[in-house]
């Protein structure tokens, strides 16, 4: 079965959300679309636009170059392992008053950590 360009991008975009963790709907009320929108773009029925592209880069750090063109960024493969990338995407699609409740504990961690060993 041959793909064709629109559903390359959406299998890639569906693959970026699927490592993620989230679900169509989840992605899809984060970023101000219907389901159906999502599912469309996965499919590749429809193409994805910049602004929405953009919007799931910032928010959950979908690498939009490999959705694009199936090459994964270098940034992408060697600054974080598969949790800790599923970690701040997560952590960047929480309100930011839920963020700042998760700095507070990480830094009360760290603080303890440090503690146990001096």
């Amino acid at each position: 079965m041959i793909l064709h360009l629109s559903e390359e991008i959406g299998s890639r975009l569906q693959e970026e959300r699927k490592r993620c963790g989230m679900t169509q709907g989840e992605i899809a009320e984060a970023i101000g679309v219907v389901k159906r929108t999502q599912a469309n773009y996965e499919a590749g029925t429809s193409d994805a636009p910049a602004p929405y592209l953009s919007k799931v880069a910032q928010q959950f750090g979908f690498d939009v170059p490999y959705i694009l063109t199936g090459m994964r960024t270098n940034l992408a493969e060697s600054a974080l392992n598969e949790t800790e990338d599923c970690l701040i995407k997560q952590f960047r699609s929480i309100p930011e008053e839920d963020q700042k409740a998760i700095r507070r504990i990480l830094e009360a961690m760290a603080d303890d950590v440090a503690r146990q060993r001096s």
